[in-house]
């Protein structure tokens, strides 16, 4: 026994007793065993709420709404794209009968709608669905574009090209040249060329031969200047005389003098104001004209130019009809006839133009 007690062993056995009493104690007391059981149960405990919410989280959600037009019609057939942050490509639909769409399976998170229909603008919308929330939109309208006018802005000299091709196609009731007249106000100054073009045009117009036939056989008939004769000869010098009249009148006040004065030979119409003020503005055209700078001057280029055609007409019409009296009453008639045009244009012409509608309307 001495030896038993003595050796290193001892301790072995009170920690066997100790053991055993400990085990006594668990199952003699449950409630103390289950306090020094406290840590554990503790843990378990709070580990089953986490796992419950992160499963939560994941539940997806639903998104519904409804498509309008502007007259709140619904939109059938509008394409409905949805797209999330976690979501790689997105999902598509397409609105029924009463224009509602819908999507499932959403996961939680911002989303974006892109909706879009013919005819229509389309419009995006975008909101924060919630796991398992059931979100519904606010009603939807697309709208109808807002169309845009595209101006193409021309140079100048395209512009004035095609003003003055508007300018000859115009003829009263189709037939009698009208070119020297402009329906736009602010039209682009005529450069020289074209001046000289309007005047070559209107001087060598098939309807301007025509009517300087009649002029010479009005003349013939009533034995304006007798030393010509009768006959197909008298004629021909009548004829030959209007003629190069009316070419020198037209190519000195409708090109030459503009070109040289920088004044614009054409009639504007006015088109708005009383009879009265129309009327004083008509018969004023062959005394005030329009300058190239677009400001309101005399019309020295057709006065001028009246003059000279009398003073050239002395070279060529018969000796004794020559002079200064001559001259004088070719360039009243010659004004005369300006203003009785300006007053043609002003109040009839215009109504008798098939084409005065197919302005150039170009801005330079």
């Amino acid at each position: 026994m001495g030896s038993f007690y003595g050796n290193g062993n001892s301790s072995g056995l009170w920690q066997g007793l100790l053991g055993l009493s400990l085990a006594g104690l668990l199952c003699a007391s449950p409630a103390w065993s289950r306090q020094l059981l406290q840590v554990p149960q503790g843990l378990d405990s709070l580990a089953q709420p986490r796992d419950a919410e992160q499963g939560s989280q994941k539940q997806p959600g639903s998104i519904s709404g409804k498509v309008i037009d502007p007259s709140g019609t619904t939109v059938q057939g509008a394409v409905v794209k949805l797209t999330c942050d976690c979501q790689s490509s997105g999902q598509q639909a397409t609105t029924n009968g009463d224009g509602l769409f819908a999507f499932t399976g959403v996961a939680p998170g911002p989303f974006n709608l892109t909706i879009s229909s013919p005819g229509l603008a389309t419009r995006d919308y975008s909101g924060t669905v919630t796991a398992g929330e059931r979100f519904e939109t606010p009603v939807i309208m697309l709208v109808i574009p807002t169309q845009v006018t595209e101006v193409h802005v021309l140079p100048p000299d395209e512009v004035e090209a095609a003003q003055v091709q508007e300018q000859l196609q115009q003829r009263v009731l189709g037939i009698i040249p009208n070119f020297y007249v402009s329906y736009t106000a602010d039209a682009v100054p005529l450069s020289a060329k074209h001046k000289f073009k309007l005047a070559w045009r209107s001087a060598t117009d098939p309807f301007t031969l025509l009517g300087v036939g009649v002029l010479a056989g009005i003349d013939q008939a009533g034995n304006r200047w007798p030393s010509y004769g009768q006959g197909l000869e008298g004629y021909a010098k009548r004829y030959g005389a209007t003629y190069t009249n009316v070419f020198s009148a037209t190519f000195i006040g409708g090109a030459i003098m503009p070109t040289i004065l920088k004044q614009d030979p054409r009639y504007f119409y006015k088109g708005t104001g009383s009879k009265k003020s129309r009327l004083l503005y008509a018969v004023a055209s062959s005394v005030i004209c329009k300058g190239d700078n677009g400001h309101w001057q005399p019309n020295y280029s057709n006065v001028i130019g009246s003059f000279a055609g009398g003073a050239i007409a002395t070279l060529y019409i018969p000796p004794n009809d020559r002079g200064a009296s001559f001259v004088a009453s070719a360039a009243l008639i010659r004004l005369g006839e300006t203003s009785l045009a300006g007053v043609l244009q002003e109040f009839l012409f215009r109504h008798l133009t098939p084409n005065n509608n197919r302005r150039a309307a170009m801005q330079p």
